[in-house]
Formats: structure tokens, C-alpha cells, sequence
């Protein structure tokens, strides 16, 4: 007994699943850490070509656009393909989009290099990563969730104060090139650890055998066509699209909003490593909160401060004032990512996990998508961010509402 029971803690220790929590970690860092240092470059190319600040925008929407369409095609592909060769691809993509950036000289370029390549590094990098560690995990699967998904915080927290000390020290495009570099590095090389599913490897997903032992009915296994014929999707689907639209034209502007207000580039560059930093702990925190209280409450709280903040920002004019609104929006946006697989998996099962991810993910690139350009436009009409945040807020808001309605499938006990 005594033998068994050392195998078993052993097995546990080194339970495979959590590797792939890790590596899927280190690619989230990487991809969305350098994507969302665009900001940061904002300033430097108006300057040397005199663009406006939609048209560059534009080139940040086709990128979460080209994502958007991405995440469906690849959540279809995760049932076919391991995540190693589409992480891999994807973040080839991704390299040579930020090397290409180094070179360029008219705005189409810039619409090809980061709209189109940037684009398809990060169109190929969540889906597979969040249905590998789903599948590992029937316990567990919120916090390890937003473990995995928190990589984009710490990317948050380090590239852009890396960009714009480059930026400084070399120039943009030297900064571009580096970035692509570390892009080629950081992506393929910790893909090789994401394994599809346990069974590959003989194992089981974590706490199944639990389960069973509690007695616990199993979530009803929807297919895509059942999934779709759903009121909870759509709910999920819209109220996503509202939290794209607010959360990247924020992560797109924040920074040029901040150095109008007279607010250095050292510390707007250090508003986004705030938001990053709380994105981790909301990440970690609301994903540990959904075990316990499921994710329709979760989304509830993380909706809610998200709105909060939005306040905030609206009123923001001094540093104190954008870096309270970088701790509150950090941790709230953390968690609303974080739930995006979990409530998908608590909604519908795990049949067809990979394709309604994408579907959802979708529909957050879709918000993201119209988010930095709309803000951009106002912004040229009116000369000021306030009107585009007061529509985000308004859209953080319809999203709180749309969530409360959600009524997800609990397991629960005979």
C-alpha cells in the first residue's frame, strides 16, 4: 500500500500537464508581450512619416483582425494538428512580421509586415495552447488556465519598457529587429514541450480519477452545431466583442493618451507594465475564484471592475491617476481572459473545445479589431480620446449586463 501510494505522489509531482502549462506560458510572454508594445512605437513613426494616428491604427486592427479569422481556423485545426507545429508556424510568422517592421517605409508595409504576419503569430498562439492545457486538466483547470494565460502579463510587464529603452537607445527599427528575434526564439523553442493531450503520453487528465470517485455528473457534450443553436453562446459572443473593442483600444492608445497629457514616454511606457503586472495577478486570482464560484460569477466581478476603471480613465490626468487605473483595468482584463476557456468548456464540454474557442476568440478579435481604429478616428475628429472612451465604457457595460445572463451547465452532484 505504502509503495502504490509513493508511485501515485510521484506520478503527481511530475505530472507532465504542468510542463505544458509552462511552456504554453512562455509563449503567451513572448507573442502577446511584443504585440502589445505597438504603442510604444506609435510616436517614433509619426514622427518620420507623418502619419495619422488612424492610419497607423489600422495596421494594429487588420493584426487583431487577422487573428480574429485565425482563431477559428486554427481551433479547427487543434483536432488535427499538435499545438508544436502551429505554435511553431505561427511564431515563425510572427519573427519575421517584427524583422520586416525594421524596414519599412510606406504605410502598406507596415499593413503587411504587422497587420498580416503579426497577425498570424498571434492568430496561432492562444487556441492551441488553452485547448492543451484544458485537456490536462479536468481539476484544476482555472487556475492552471489563468497560470498559462498570465505569460501575457509578464510580456506586458517586461517588452514594453525593453521597446522603449531600445527605442531610445537604437531607434525604432533596430528595436523592430530585435523584437523579431526574440520573437523566432522565444515561440518555437518552448512549442516543443505542448503536448495535444495526455493520452499522447499514456496519462490521464489531471483529476479525472477524482472526479469519478465525488460522483460528479459530467458537463453535456455539445457539438459545434448544437453549440451553436445556444442562447449562452451568443451571450458569450457578444458580450466578448464589447471587452475586444474597450480593451485594445485602450492597450493601442493609452500610451500616445498619457504623453498628450504631458506624461513622459519612461512613464507611459511604465503604465503598460502595470496593467501587465495586474493582468498576472488577475489571471492567477480570478482563474483560482472560477474553481470555486464557476465562471459566470467570475466574469461577473471581472466585468464589473472593468467598468470601474473606465470611470477612472476618463477622469485620469495626472501619473497617480493613470497608474491606479492601470492596477484596477490590469486585473480586471487579466480575468476576463483568463475565463475565456474555462466558461467555453464549463458552457459546452470539451468535444468541441478547439472550435468554439476560436469562435469566441473571435469574436474578442472582432471588438479588438474595431477598437484602435475607432478610437483613432475620434481621435483625428475631435483631437482628444474622451468620446472613444466613453464608448468603451459604455461597451464594458453592455458586456457586464450580457454576462449576467448566462446560465452555465455546473457539474454537479447524483
Amino acid at each position: 500500500m505504502s509503495n502504490s501510494t509513493s508511485v501515485n505522489t510521484k506520478k503527481r509531482r511530475f505530472f507532465y500537464g504542468y510542463i505544458v502549462v509552462v511552456a504554453a506560458f512562455f509563449v503567451m510572454a513572448i507573442v502577446w508581450g511584443t504585440a502589445q508594445t505597438f504603442g510604444v512605437f506609435f510616436k517614433p513613426m509619426l514622427s518620420d512619416f507623418g502619419w495619422t494616428r488612424a492610419a497607423i491604427s489600422g495596421a494594429a486592427s487588420l493584426s487583431i483582425a487577422i487573428y480574429a479569422v485565425l482563431s477559428i481556423v486554427v481551433g479547427k485545426l487543434t483536432d488535427r494538428f499538435s499545438p508544436r507545429l502551429l505554435v511553431s508556424v505561427c511564431g515563425a510568422a510572427m519573427g519575421v512580421g517584427y524583422i520586416l517592421m525594421s524596414q519599412v517605409n510606406a504605410i502598406w508595409q507596415v499593413y503587411l509586415a504587422y497587420g498580416v504576419l503579426v497577425g498570424i503569430g498571434t492568430g496561432g498562439s492562444f487556441v492551441p495552447s488553452a485547448t492543451a492545457v484544458a485537456r490536462w486538466f479536468v481539476k484544476r483547470r482555472g487556475l492552471m488556465t489563468g497560470i498559462f494565460a498570465s505569460g501575457v502579463g509578464a510580456g506586458l510587464v517586461l517588452m514594453p519598457p525593453i521597446a522603449n529603452l531600445t527605442i531610445s537607445t537604437y531607434g525604432w527599427r533596430t528595436s523592430f529587429l530585435i523584437l523579431g528575434i526574440v520573437s523566432l526564439v522565444g515561440t518555437i523553442v518552448p512549442a516543443r514541450f505542448l503536448r495535444r493531450e495526455p493520452a499522447e503520453m499514456g496519462l490521464k487528465p489531471y483529476g479525472e480519477d477524482e472526479v469519478k470517485k465525488e460522483n460528479l455528473v459530467p458537463i453535456e457534450e455539445y457539438s459545434g452545431g448544437e453549440a451553436t443553436r445556444t442562447r449562452q453562446l451568443w451571450l458569450l459572443v457578444i458580450s466578448y466583442i464589447c471587452f475586444g473593442f474597450s480593451q485594445q483600444a485602450i492597450m493601442v492608445h493609452i500610451v500616445p493618451h498619457a504623453t498628450d497629457l504631458g506624461i513622459s514616454t519612461f512613464v507611459a511606457a511604465n503604465i503598460m507594465s502595470v496593467i501587465g503586472g495586474l493582468h498576472i495577478a488577475g489571471k492567477i486570482g480570478i482563474g483560482g475564484i472560477c474553481d470555486k464560484i464557476g465562471s459566470k460569477s467570475a466574469l461577473i466581478i471581472s466585468f464589473s471592475i472593468i467598468v470601474a476603471s473606465m470611470f477612472l480613465l476618463m477622469l485620469a490626468k495626472e501619473a497617480w491617476m493613470f497608474y491606479l487605473f492601470a492596477i484596477i483595468f490590469g486585473f480586471a482584463y487579466g480575468g476576463i481572459a483568463a475565463l475565456i476557456s474555462p466558461v467555453v468548456a464549463e458552457l459546452f464540454g470539451l468535444r468541441t473545445h478547439g472550435p468554439l474557442l476560436g469562435v469566441v476568440t473571435c469574436a474578442w478579435g472582432v471588438g479588438a479589431t474595431l477598437g484602435p481604429i475607432m478610437a483613432g478616428h475620434i481621435f483625428d475628429a475631435s483631437n482628444n480620446y474622451f468620446q472613444a472612451f466613453l464608448v468603451s465604457t459604455l461597451l464594458s457595460i453592455l458586456g457586464l449586463a450580457l454576462v449576467s445572463l448566462l446560465k452555465p451547465t455546473r457539474m454537479r452532484k447524483n
